[in-house]
């Protein structure tokens, strides 16, 4: 397993819409191990293939106290079951130090495929549906703070960027 690098916002290779994936293979494998090795060690609790430069449908994710349940979504696919939202302070490895609240639906159907290429659905909830829902939008080239004011969204990126130029 190998660590991976996380890309930042504004980095414009996170716009990026992934590509489906067409078979569930070893390569696909290493990329969700090397993806876990990577989420856990940062620490965070979900992480699209998107974050770490590779476009293609693959989110990890483990929202567990223990970090020992560790979830595959391969080519997934989301539906909202109702109109209800839900608002939650959300944070990202491609945001890091920045929370804000955003409001996705409370109530979703997720269709996806595991690490063995085997087709699964669930209807999950709370802290899981939100992880869900916000990396599949790392698939599709958003993040969270597209969901802010443009003036927000804004004094976060010079922030970061500030931050890159001092590491640089």
């Amino acid at each position: 397993m190998a660590l991976l690098n996380v890309l930042e916002f504004p980095d414009p290779r996170l716009r990026t819409v992934a590509e489906p994936v067409k078979d569930v293979d070893d390569s696909v494998r290493k990329i969700v191990d090397d993806m876990f090795e990577t989420m856990y060690d940062a620490p965070g609790i979900g992480l699209a293939a998107t974050q770490v430069n590779i476009h293609r449908q693959i989110i990890v994710i483990d929202v567990s106290e223990e970090q020992n349940e560790p979830l595959v979504f391969i080519n997934p696919e989301i539906h909202a079951d109702d109109e209800e939202l839900y608002s939650y302070d959300e944070g990202c490895l491609s945001v890091p130090g920045f929370y804000e609240s955003v409001e996705r639906p409370a109530h979703i159907t997720v269709k996806a495929l595991n690490r063995d290429g085997e087709a699964f659905e669930i209807q999950p909830e709370g802290l899981l549906a939100v992880c869900i829902q916000h990396e599949i939008d790392h698939l599709k080239g958003k993040l969270f703070v597209d969901y802010v004011s443009p003036m927000k969204r804004n004094r976060i990126r010079k922030k970061l960027e500030k931050q890159h130029r001092a590491r640089a």
